[in-house]
């Protein structure tokens, strides 16, 4: 079995902007969203295609791949907002 491929996204709030911006292993993935819901389902939709463009189609070995390195592992951290929130 080859070695499973492992990408970070690491989402970091900036107070003075009142954004979360990403961190991330991923060449091409820059990420700023208002919530931490918003930020998750960016990550979702542009993580895969980029590492696919930009880390797994530049190998010329592509095909000899086990199915654990073309199907990566991201890991997300999502920062702490120091903002209060509503208590339901």
């Amino acid at each position: 079995m080859g070695k499973r491929n492992c990408y970070s996204v690491k989402a970091i709030w900036d107070d003075e902007a009142s954004v979360f911006y990403s961190e991330s292993d991923i060449i091409g993935l820059h990420i700023q969203a208002d919530s931490q819901d918003e930020f998750r389902e960016l990550v979702k939709e542009f993580a895969p295609d980029l590492i696919l463009s930009n880390h797994l189609l530049k190998s010329d070995e592509i095909d000899k791949k086990s199915l654990d390195e073309l199907f990566p592992l991201i890991l997300l951290e999502m920062g702490d907002r120091n903002v209060p929130r509503a208590v339901d």
